[in-house]
């Protein structure tokens, strides 16, 4: 009885979520462009071009700036975003904390108080924020953004026992108590290389830039490959300065090659593109790859990745997301902004739904799934998020989708 008391609740929570939900993004309110979804954490963005400085790891300051908003009688959620960090990153955390306010003036009779800190952008600060917070009686932290963030928070969530559910896409600082919504590599690089493998694609080649990111997407290409017993002709890294080299090695393989993996994005679109066609490979003939990083209008304008095929979040929710945010604060929001829309309005939904045991991990680990802007989702028992993506083709200059996300686990 408990059991299916269980799994009547599941489907009850990801009704609750997906006609909320529906009814806003198909027609309640709107649609625009976006960008690609990366995410903000200097660790893995390198190569995809949202944050590209290390934040300085500066101790906070003692009062750092702190919002609350009503209902003043509801549940203490905190969100920690690094509002205080230099250049992109804390353009990026003010982006989050809009969305943030905006889930919760759009959520009707929403039962929290939202109370946002101001983390600096530095594990120290983190660790300032995080504790603050608890001690203003946050049931739930969401944020940080930044990986080393995360895990600095993330430690005294725990010792709190207090769940987070944080936005880095560094799948390491995540787990126990630390969930990741966010856009996980690993993710995207399973998807298109399953999609691949479906359509009969069985000896790949690899082109990958290096740094972190880079080295995310490499352990995930060899590992993705090896369950499923493709064949990995080989594997080339590269940057800036040598993607010739690492192109002209692709090119001199001997064993049969049918698809090329390159998880670029529009950064080193042209570098990456002028080298595959310098080296002569036939994209054509070979079946390009590549993530979610490819949803950048840089790089499906570049010729040489014209008819690749990549896997990245159903564009829909968010593009009605993006219209409402933008009628509110006069600009588009950067992509990651719906994973603060999305944090906010789970943690309405679950405490709607479930009172006292909204945060609970059995109530976290719904293996249904929910829905957000950017469609299905849960958690993984490992901290990590699972998201069924669409898979889209590039052609001239533009993109179509060839195959849908699923629309359930």
């Amino acid at each position: 009885m408990q059991g299916n008391q269980g799994g009547i609740l599941k489907t009850m929570l990801r009704l609750s979520l997906s006609v909320v939900l529906a009814c806003m993004l198909a027609g309640c309110m709107g649609s625009s462009r976006f960008g690609s979804p990366r995410e903000a954490t200097p660790t893995l963005s390198a190569p995809i071009g949202t944050v590209t400085e290390q934040p300085l790891d500066l101790p906070p300051t003692a009062d750092a700036p702190a919002s609350a908003l009503a209902p003043s009688d509801g549940t203490t959620v905190a969100l920690l975003l690094p509002l205080g960090a230099s250049g992109n990153t804390g353009a990026v955390a003010s982006a989050l904390r809009n969305a943030g306010e905006l889930a919760l003036s759009e959520y009707k009779g929403a039962k929290i108080r939202l109370v946002i800190k101001d983390d600096m952008g530095t594990p120290e600060g983190a660790r300032s924020a995080a504790r603050s917070a608890l001690a203003e009686g946050a049931q739930v932290v969401l944020g940080p953004l930044l990986a080393p963030s995360v895990k600095a928070a993330g430690d005294v969530a725990r010792a709190a026992n207090k769940p987070m559910i944080a936005f880095s896409t560094d799948q390491s600082v995540g787990g126990r108590g630390v969930y990741l919504l966010s856009f996980l590599p690993d993710n995207d690089v399973d998807q298109i290389i399953g999609f691949a493998a479906s359509k009969g694609k069985t000896s790949f080649a690899a082109m990958i830039p290096e740094g972190a990111y880079g080295n995310v997407v490499a352990a995930a290409f060899q590992e993705a490959c090896a369950r499923r017993g493709l064949r990995v002709a080989t594997l080339e890294r590269y940057n800036a300065s040598n993607a010739d080299q690492a192109a002209k090695a692709i090119a001199a393989v001997t064993v049969p090659v049918d698809a090329l993996f390159v998880p670029e994005n529009g950064d080193g679109a042209a570098t990456a593109g002028a080298a595959l066609q310098a080296a002569g490979i036939e994209t054509k003939k070979w079946q390009l790859l590549g993530t979610s990083a490819w949803d950048d209008p840089r790089l499906i304008k570049t010729q040489a990745f014209q008819g690749g095929w990549f896997a990245s979040p159903d564009r829909t929710g968010f593009a009605a997301f993006a219209k409402r945010y933008q009628a509110k604060y006069g600009e588009e929001p950067p992509r990651l902004a719906s994973l603060s829309y999305d944090a906010v309005f789970l943690v309405n939904a679950l405490m709607n739904q479930y009172g006292p045991q909204a945060f609970s991990e059995a109530t976290l680990h719904n293996t249904d799934g929910m829905i957000g802007t950017d469609g299905l989702f849960r958690f993984k028992a490992g901290g990590g998020t699972e998201r069924p993506l669409t898979i889209s083709q590039i052609s001239s200059g533009a993109t179509t989708v060839i195959q849908t996300a699923k629309q359930s686990f």
